[in-house]
């Protein structure tokens, strides 16, 4: 136990009483400070000066305590914001009262210290709080930097609400919030009422100030130097080389890079004798000036733990994602916005005078992706009549890159909405001749079709009659628009959608058709990403998007369908599968269309339906895993982790679970942490309001049981498993009751041989196919696992 500790000596209450917790917790786990600190790889000093009661400790170091006791961390951080209040208070005058606001900067102090009273809680945590819609965490992050205030009173109850402020104090500030409001009004008056107020047209040249980082935390930044701040101080980052070490990492968004992929991230083919050296030496370095735990070393190698939105490409990719949901829901404005918000994030180059080849090959894809949200946002220029506004910008970015066409398109619009018919034409001339001089071609056909309309005096040219050149089908061609709308309370798999999106996204450059392959077992969610990933990059296919359901359809059904929604009559679609595969690539010749397949059974009825134009890309969803789908990108998708879990079941909900994250982490448990059933007992849940959360645990804590309590309305576990069963054949389903009878967690293949009473080559060929049926789960290195609601099932089944 090691020598005893110090008396704790504080006149913050809350303080002793979080000391004392914190060496209970140590006392009963029995376990040394060096102990517990091997456990979450901090070190023992670290736990011991958060034990001391000298100091409030950091989150961070409090909840690692806690992980290492195995005690509470929701009680562990009640004491410690607790703690954090008394310093607060202690430190200073009480916090100010909303009688005395009386004034913007009062009204933004004010909500400052209540943040700080709370616990200062993630912006994530606060839009949790706040309830669905209130309180978007961008909104509170901007509120919390003193860029701006609530807009409304909705939002400015879902701020106290998420800083903890009792509902019976919220009619004060409400009423401090309408006396600083009224003083705006009266500094800048308006003569239109504000729901009719006219589109400010700022010169969209203009890019906005880049956003303060934030005032507490790390953040980095690469959309430019690569940067450092800590609590919104600058960092000294060392030489352009260490400098290229953390733009590796941070790139790597918490993946392990291992020395090896770091040595040639910074040299290439001909790094020095001395360069794994040099790159621990780096690592040192930078991790003096970060928290523990932040840059860790596993592996052979060396991963940075950055929370959500503190580094810039995170912010921009989540503010791009925001941007893409505000233009399916039609506000363009609020769209445009986002995107400007996003744009100027970069300060100037990428990676800027980074050395290595990989930061050459980032510094490449993060400016085109850059090109991309710019072309994006412009597109809404259009749609919401800033037309004239953005001829300057649109001009020197087609001189900075003369062989994009999509910019000329744009370009080519604004100067005919603008009254300029003769120079649009003149855009188009140069076009042409600067690509048949260097490229030896012709524009591409939309672009082709632009140059006609406006020699026409096309009408539907005009603004608000089509907003953009992508938009705009010819009456051959009917723009398709099939995604279903995105799930209102998609939760997590980050990683997962980017992976999605990146393979998507190639192509923009025109060079090949992207396929992805995303598999996993029945209620995994393949669907809803699916439908996520397909939004996101939407706005990349100007001439739109398919949905295609392949479930118990044919090859020839699917094209039919396909085809109609393409705009060709039912009477010129011919019979013959090979006919109607032909005249589909045609219609898509030359287009730019996302496919999105979803419930596909095999690579042979998917093959039918791949365009063949580049500039197209396609996203299978499936239960077996396509791998021979040629050129296909396979992305598997497992079961989420605890924590997703939590936070889908809370989403849904829309309730807050403080008291109840032991019964909320049994129900995402019970539920095999597989989507469907989660949602399922979220909507149980929210059909019975008078349950809690232990209500809803105890009744799935009976397993002969749980099946039939997991279905709610047309949502249903059971039939999903059974549907995957029954597709199964004598063999395989004799092998899943078998395998599903061991009373084994985990299976060896050489174990599974043994209870299916095969050689272990036909054992294995049995278990890929219960695992492309989702009914086994390989955990790596010949290792099987029954997921638990499959197992579940398998009782009901007789034995074999």
């Amino acid at each position: 136990m090691g020598r005893k500790e110090r008396p704790i000596a504080s006149s913050n209450r809350a303080l002793v009483r979080l000391a004392r917790w914190l060496r209970d917790q140590r006392s009963n786990s029995g376990c040394s400070y060096a102990e517990l600190a091997a456990r979450v790889d901090l070190h023992a000093t670290t736990l011991q000066r958060a034990a001391s009661g000298h100091s409030v400790p950091s989150e961070r170091s409090v909840r690692a305590y806690a992980v290492a006791c195995g005690a509470s961390v929701d009680t562990a951080m009640d004491l410690w914001r607790q703690a954090r209040r008394g310093r607060l208070r202690s430190a200073g005058p009480a916090s100010p009262s909303p009688h005395d606001i009386d004034g913007i900067e009062m009204l933004r102090a004010g909500l400052r210290e209540l943040y700080e009273l709370a616990g200062r809680p993630s912006v994530r945590v606060m839009e949790e709080r706040a309830g669905a819609g209130r309180l978007p965490h961008s909104t509170a992050h901007r509120i919390l930097l003193g860029r701006t205030v609530p807009r409304d009173a909705h939002q400015l109850t879902g701020f106290l609400t998420a800083c903890l402020v009792t509902s019976s104090e919220h009619p004060a500030w409400v009423t401090a919030w309408q006396r600083t409001r009224g003083k705006q009004q009266d500094a800048a008056p308006s003569t239109l009422p504000p729901q009719r107020r006219a589109p400010r047209r700022a010169p969209a040249a203009v890019a906005p100030a880049r956003p303060s980082v934030p005032a507490s935390g790390l953040y980095a930044s690469v959309l430019g130097p690569v940067r450092l701040w800590q609590d919104g101080e600058p960092l000294p980052t060392g030489s352009p080389q260490q400098r290229a070490l953390l733009a590796a990492l941070v790139l790597r968004e918490g993946r392990t890079a291992t020395a090896a992929e770091l040595i040639d991230a910074l040299w290439g083919e001909e790094p020095p004798s001395q360069a794994l050296a040099a790159v621990r030496t780096y690592a040192s370095r930078l991790r003096k000036l970060m928290d523990p735990g932040t840059l860790v070393s596993e592996s052979g190698g060396y991963a940075l733990r950055l929370p959500d939105q503190a580094f810039d490409v995170d912010v921009a990719r989540r503010l791009a994602r925001h941007a893409e949901q505000m233009r399916i829901q039609g506000d363009l404005e609020h769209a445009r916005m986002l995107l400007q918000h996003a744009l100027g994030l970069w300060e100037g180059e990428s990676l800027a005078a980074v050395p290595g080849p990989f930061a050459e090959a980032q510094h490449t894809r993060l400016e085109e992706w850059r090109l991309q949200l710019l072309e994006t946002r412009l597109d809404m220029d259009l749609a919401c009549g800033l037309h004239t506004d953005i001829v300057a910008e649109l001009t020197t970015l087609t001189s900075a890159h003369p062989l994009r066409e999509r910019l000329r398109e744009l370009l080519m619009l604004a100067l005919y909405r603008a009254g300029r018919q003769a120079e649009a034409l003149a855009v188009y001339a140069d076009t042409r001749r600067l690509l048949d001089d260097e490229l030896g071609v012709e524009p591409r056909e939309g672009l082709a079709r632009l140059q006609q309309r406006i020699l026409q005096a096309d009408a539907g040219l005009a603004f608000d009659a089509a907003p953009s050149p992508g938009d705009t089908p010819d009456p051959a061609f009917i723009r398709p628009a099939q995604l279903p709308p995105a799930v209102p309370d998609f939760t997590g798999r980050s990683e997962i959608l980017a992976e999605l999106t990146g393979v998507l996204s190639a192509a923009a450059t025109g060079d090949s058709l992207p396929v992805a392959a995303l598999c996993g077992p029945g209620g995994v969610g393949k669907t809803a990403l699916a439908i996520q990933a397909g939004h996101a990059v939407a706005q990349l296919f100007p001439d739109g998007h398919l949905y295609l359901d392949l479930d118990q359809r044919t090859p020839q059904a699917a094209l039919a369908a396909a085809l109609h929604a393409l705009g060709v009559a039912e009477t010129a679609i011919p019979t013959g599968l090979k006919e109607r595969s032909a005249l589909y690539r045609s219609v898509l010749h030359t287009r730019r269309v996302l496919v999105v397949l979803d419930h596909a059974r095999d690579a042979a009825q998917v093959q039918w339906l791949l365009p063949a134009a580049r500039g197209c890309a396609v996203l299978v969803a499936s239960r077996r895993r396509i791998f021979d789908l040629p050129g296909a990108h396979l992305v598997e998708l497992d079961v989420m982790s605890p924590a997703e879990a939590l936070q889908l079941l809370t989403r849904i909900t829309g309730r807050p679970m403080p008291g109840e994250h032991g019964p909320a982490r049994y129900v995402v448990a019970a539920c095999g942490f597989l989507p469907l059933a989660i949602r399922v007992a979220a909507c149980r849940l929210m059909a019975h309001r008078t349950w809690t959360v232990f209500d809803l645990a105890h009744k799935l804590a009976d397993e002969n049981t749980r099946l039939d309590e997991l279905q709610a309305g047309n949502l249903a576990v059971k039939p999903v498993i059974e549907n995957s069963y029954h597709q199964l054949n004598g063999a395989e389903a004799d092998a899943f009751r078998t395998l599903s009878s061991s009373t084994d967690a985990l299976m060896s293949l050489q174990e599974t041989a043994r209870l299916l009473g095969r050689d272990t080559a036909d054992a294995e060929h049995l278990a890929e196919t219960l695992i492309d049926a989702g009914l086994l789960t390989s955990i790596g290195s010949g290792t099987y696992q029954i997921p638990l609601l499959a197992q579940l099932y398998a009782k009901t089944l007789p034995h074999p």
